[in-house]
């Protein structure tokens, strides 16, 4: 079974920073793509950003030059470095990979949400 860890989350204030780590572990033959998405109260859960394996990144127009996603293969890890942080990136944030168990399948794995705060 495959499960995403997600760690940094807080409360920061505008214009602070944080970084969001994601570590899958488990049965894991390889991982696709690794994203990050957020959710904020009332609203739909959005994408923030994703990177394949080749280390391709996109990014949400709200987020670019703010926001940089990597990803460590080594330890089916993806982190989302987050700077100059505005109220409106309040949301819970989850991290989702495309894992395969073997090598002709794969899945679609979230992680449990960590909460992100910005205020004064």
């Amino acid at each position: 079974q495959v499960q995403l860890v997600e760690s940094g989350g807080g409360l920061v204030q505008p214009g602070g920073s944080l970084r969001l780590s994601c570590a899958a572990s488990g049965s894991i033959f390889t991982i696709y793509t690794m994203a990050w998405y957020r959710q904020a109260p009332g609203k739909q859960r959005e994408m923030v950003a994703v990177i394949n394996k080749g280390g391709s990144a996109n990014y949400a127009d709200s987020v670019k030059g703010r926001f940089t996603i990597s990803r460590d293969n080594a330890k089916n890890t993806a982190y989302l470095q987050m700077i100059s942080l505005q109220p409106e990136d309040t949301a819970d944030y989850y991290c989702n990979m495309q894992i395969a168990e073997t090598d002709s399948l794969y899945f679609d794995y979230w992680g449990q949400g960590t909460q992100v705060t910005v205020s004064s």
